[in-house]
């Protein structure tokens, strides 16, 4: 038989290791259960490197919000515990994370509440479902059979207001890709400077620039783009797809002198 293994995700203590205890009676489920973002993926990596990976992660909308029951630990079915926390991870981001380190594993987020918004920005962030967290146990094992088909679900209340979501989105992306694109290859270069977080004296270094050089790139770059700060500049930036510089490999050529 084989078996699909699921990894539990939600800092409700209570209602996490009832859902495992739940999943695992099932004969064809071997479930895990993690208090919190950076546990889950602890325990994804150890579970690659021991030749075991999961399958699918049920993640918590509502990650990393705390409130009754919540806990900063790690729990496994059978019972196993490990301690402590390095940094809360909401649940979103916690599937783009799983999406970018173990782009096999299935994400279904799981929400007390429906909300296309949120649904739109996970299914972007690389889930395969959304669904209800008082869903019955045999709906919940036919999404989790179904995304490992490939299958994408959601609860058809919510099918309108996402497809607007997604749309809307787009048309977003579409307007950044445009002003992005308006960038000389130099300012391109500073933005992913920029979204890889680096401050003006750093952005200097890597590009073999002068402080003032590098800062009057920096004014023309928010003008383009039509924002006033650089975290508009750099969340602008994302929806465009610029990704951070790479800041582990070599250096960016000098292309000429130190202005």
């Amino acid at each position: 038989m084989v078996r699909i293994r699921v990894l539990v995700v939600d800092d409700h203590r209570i209602f996490a290791e009832s859902l495992a205890a739940a999943l695992a009676a099932e004969p064809d489920v071997e479930v895990s259960a993690a208090g919190s973002g950076p546990a889950a993926l602890r325990c994804l990596e150890r579970a690659a490197a021991e030749g075991r990976r999961f399958d699918v992660l049920l993640v918590d909308a509502d990650l990393g919000g705390g409130g009754p029951g919540a806990r900063p630990a790690v729990a496994a079915v059978p019972a196993q515990r490990e301690s402590g926390e390095d940094g809360a991870v909401d649940g979103i981001s916690l599937v783009a994370g799983v999406r970018s380190a173990q782009p096999g594993v299935r994400t279904v987020v799981l929400a007390e509440k429906d909300d296309p918004r949120r649904a739109a920005l996970a299914l972007q962030a690389g889930a395969s479902g959304w669904v209800a967290k008082d869903c019955s146990l045999s709906r919940l094992l036919t999404v989790i059979r179904g995304v490992l088909r490939d299958e994408t679900h959601l609860p058809p209340a919510l099918l309108t207001g996402v497809l607007r979501e997604l749309t809307a989105a787009r048309r977003h992306r579409t307007e950044s890709e445009r002003l992005v694109e308006s960038l000389t290859p130099r300012e391109r270069e500073v933005l992913r400077c920029m979204v890889a977080g680096l401050g003006r004296k750093a952005v200097a270094e890597r590009l073999f620039l002068s402080p003032h050089t590098v800062r009057t790139h920096m004014q023309n770059v928010l003008g383009k783009l039509g924002v006033h700060s650089t975290l508009a500049a750099v969340a602008l930036a994302r929806r465009a797809g610029v990704g951070p510089a790479d800041l582990t490999g070599d250096v960016v050529e000098r292309g000429g002198q130190l202005a």
